[in-house]
């Protein structure tokens, strides 16, 4: 009974739930790697097929002699499929942990924009809570990932990615959020306007500088922003003429970073030219403005 007991004290510990960021991260790592790396390597030692062929295939990559072995292209698709099922579990769950309260009361409200201008308190103007932790939760899991993914980079870069995806798609598709701020009893006003595309502005420089700013990730941003400029258009406001430059922005934004990293800011305020995003980054929200106004 003793040693029943022992064995199932170790049990328990090996199936213990990942809390935290840092053991998530991990086992995340370790499924990626075994989906990816160890598991079709191993089943293609051990097939027959591989076993008999074994002198004449040497030269082969790993993924050419198992592609020729529908099973096992179709076993390595099925523990992709399951990593990535893993990816979006972990993203959406800490999406929903920055953006709801224990009490399932939400972080991200139209409130929070449509109020400021009945607000006679002066502003310090900087990014929104919300988003400042979001650059805060990022900025520790590069951490972490950096320690862990060595070699493999490229798949922390797109689980970075991902995860600033999903909160700003759920902003994007939040129905409640967008009817309170087109169709809502009190209109967006400037100070709102201001605030919004400052957030929406320190979102796309923080993915751009950490190098996960996607494609998909900049055009939702840019739609985002489109609305929030019609919905304060349509007061009757001109929106550009309440906005000031882009480097106001900017400057706002990089200040932000820097306070929060505790890194300091990019040298002359240049992105760096080899980072993969730097072409979709060139295009910035500034295009918008121009587009908007012409």
């Amino acid at each position: 009974m003793e040693e029943e007991a022992n064995l199932e004290g170790s049990t328990n510990k090996i199936v213990r739930m990942a809390e935290t960021e840092a053991q998530q991260v991990a086992l995340l790592a370790n499924a990626s790697l075994l989906a990816e790396e160890l598991l079709p390597r191993a089943a293609m030692k051990l097939s027959p097929l591989n076993q008999a062929n074994y002198k004449d295939d040497y030269r082969r990559r790993p993924m050419d002699r198992q592609n020729r072995n529908p099973e096992q292209r179709e076993w390595r698709r099925r523990l992709v499929n399951s990593v990535d099922r893993l990816k979006d579990s972990f993203c959406r769950q800490h999406a929903l942990d920055l953006i709801f309260t224990e009490e399932d009361d939400s972080y991200l409200t139209a409130d929070m924009y449509i109020n400021m201008d009945g607000n006679m308190d002066e502003i310090e103007w900087s990014p929104s809570p919300i988003f400042q932790e979001l650059y805060a939760k990022l900025n520790r899991m590069a951490g972490i990932a950096a320690d862990m993914f060595v070699g493999r980079e490229r798949f922390a870069t797109l689980l970075l990615m991902r995860l600033t995806e999903t909160v700003i798609l759920w902003l994007s598709e939040d129905q409640t959020f967008w009817d309170d701020i087109e169709e809502g009893p009190r209109p967006l006003g400037p100070l709102g306007l201001q605030q919004f595309y400052l957030d929406m502005k320190f979102v796309m420089c923080f993915a751009s500088q950490g190098r996960y700013l996607s494609r998909n990730l900049h055009r939702v941003v840019n739609d985002i922003i489109s609305k929030a400029l019609a919905a304060f258009a349509a007061t009757g406001m001109d929106p550009y003429s309440v906005l000031p430059e882009d480097d106001w922005f900017n400057e706002i934004c990089q200040d932000a970073m820097e306070r929060l990293s505790g890194k300091p800011k990019i040298a002359n305020g240049e992105r760096d030219l080899n980072s993969p995003t730097a072409s979709v980054s060139a295009q910035s929200i500034s295009s918008i403005r121009s587009h908007g106004s012409s």
